[in-house]
């Protein structure tokens, strides 16, 4: 076996959400899921089917983000994976509808870090370890950094 380290390629602060499932059935669902859960998000999907014609499926609304999702996929290349980049939305606008699918495995992460995939590759195919989502803290928060971290979830809208 060998392991591998993927790099997501994406621009910078663009949010992707990467997972597993088990079904083709998931591109629909996953399509399904965002396009109700947003009033204007603009997404693209990528999913690596595992058996059969093992194809990538995809789905979207934004050519660019769906292209972005094949680039990705390609790269990972690990059954049943699937990926999707946001626009107009964000991991937190869409995630609890995404767990709701019921054919969804987990979500490995969301966010707008550089990422990097951990792969393990065998002579069955490859498998998804984890992912290095940004970089280890520098230290702890104090009462001004909390805060500013309060105000930042009020200036967003999240609590009041």
């Amino acid at each position: 076996m060998d392991l591998k380290l993927i790099d997501i390629k994406k621009p910078a602060e663009m949010n992707f959400i990467l997972g597993q499932s088990h079904f083709i059935k998931t591109v629909e669902d996953l399509y399904e899921a965002l396009i109700t859960s947003a009033p204007g998000i603009k997404f693209g999907l990528a999913f690596c089917e595992a058996s059969g014609e093992r194809l990538i499926r995809t789905e979207g609304n934004d050519q660019e983000l769906i292209d972005l999702a094949i680039t990705n996929a390609k790269l990972i290349a690990a059954g049943h994976s699937f990926i999707i980049f946001l626009r107009e939305a964000y991991p937190i606008n869409v995630l609890g509808r995404i767990k709701d699918v019921q054919e969804l495995c987990s979500v490995f992460c969301a966010t707008s870090n550089p990422a990097q995939v951990l792969l393990v590759e065998s002579d069955k195919g490859r498998g998804i370890l984890g992912v290095i989502d940004g970089q280890p803290p520098l230290g702890v928060e104090d009462q001004t950094k909390k805060k500013e971290r309060q105000e930042l979830m009020m200036k967003f809208g999240y609590k009041r």
